[in-house]
């Protein structure tokens, strides 16, 4: 029984597609802008400038402020 092995052919290197910049500017700006109201909500969100009365989202994000390196205590 014989085995037969593949030989390497010559192929032209596959280039990557281009992704053009009008693709990818409304997620960009859509998750700079998520990305900041999270930073706002994790290290802002108590005392005077709080948008959400009580102390909810103080607690759900507190590990999260820890974390970060926020002072909250």
């Amino acid at each position: 029984m014989a085995q037969h092995v593949a030989q390497p052919t010559a192929t032209t290197p596959v280039a990557p597609a281009k992704l053009p910049l009008t693709a990818i500017a409304p997620w960009a700006a859509f998750f700079g802008i998520l990305m900041l109201v999270l930073l706002y909500f994790v290290g802002a969100e108590q005392g005077a400038t709080s948008v959400i009365s009580g102390a909810d989202v103080h607690e759900w994000v507190h590990d999260g402020r820890h974390l970060l390196g926020f002072p909250c205590h």
